[in-house]
């Protein structure tokens, strides 16, 4: 394939662990080429023009990731994201800047095939077992809490279950030390983060009833995991439309 029609990937935080993972993802793969490893104190509009980028992957930081946006966007670079801890309120700025210029972005809590599984399939159980937690396990150096997989799989059951059928317990009941039964997210439903040496990423969501108790468990165990999903986000970047939240879309 000649190097016109590769398609050239830029990778913010080229130096990170994610970063470097998904370098030697996209290094790997025939259709495509590293435009830029872009690091810290890059000038990222000068990379993406000069490298003729046509992807931005950006597993950064929060507090980098919407300046790194918006100056994708202006290059009509399409961005793929798997950084958390984005606001609502930087969706609506996204998918906004995405018909300004007519450009598509993908903004996915996890790229991970088999996160994106449990997270349909609890919210197909939600329907029928509306009592619910969810317990998260990252990594010690992971900024937000809960994760963005914990937030997304929240809101999924929370549209799909009837909560006034639920039994749980009122946000704070019962508890002698704070915080012990979880924060609430949305739906109220419950959210444990755990931050550990030894995590990668692992998610739980456990579902009561009756007599019953149905657990979902995914783990990442090595950043490998997250490639797969990466790499096909790539290979769809250029059909996207908008702003697509959520990897499930692409599946």
């Amino acid at each position: 394939m000649s190097l016109e029609k590769l398609i050239g990937v830029a990778i913010a935080g080229a130096g990170g662990r994610m970063g470097q993972e998904t370098v030697r993802a996209v290094s790997a793969e025939p259709d495509m080429r590293i435009a830029a490893e872009v690091r810290r104190d890059s000038d990222l509009a000068a990379r993406l023009r000069d490298s003729h980028a046509d992807v931005l992957v950006d597993f950064t930081v929060p507090r980098s990731v919407m300046p790194n946006l918006r100056i994708a966007l202006a290059a009509k670079v399409v961005p793929i994201v798997g950084t958390t801890g984005l606001s609502t309120e930087d969706l609506a700025e996204i998918r906004s800047l995405c018909e300004q210029n007519g450009t598509g972005a993908l903004v996915a809590p996890n790229f991970a095939i088999g996160a994106v599984l449990l997270m349909q399939f609890a919210q197909q159980a939600a329907k029928y077992l509306p009592d619910v937690e969810i317990i998260e396990m990252h990594h010690e150096r992971k900024l937000d809490a809960p994760s963005g997989t914990a937030v997304k799989t929240a809101a999924l059951i929370a549209a799909a279950r009837d909560a006034s059928l639920a039994q749980q317990d009122l946000p704070g009941a019962f508890e002698t030390v704070s915080g012990a039964r979880g924060g609430r997210a949305e739906g109220g439903v419950p959210v444990h983060s755990i931050r550990l040496p030894g995590f990668v990423a692992s998610q739980e969501v456990i579902f009561g009833g009756p007599g019953q108790r149905l657990s979902l468990r995914h783990d990442s165990i090595d950043r490998a995991s997250f490639m797969p999903g990466v790499v096909l986000a790539i290979r769809r970047a250029a059909s996207l439309s908008g702003l697509v939240y959520g990897l499930e879309n692409l599946l």
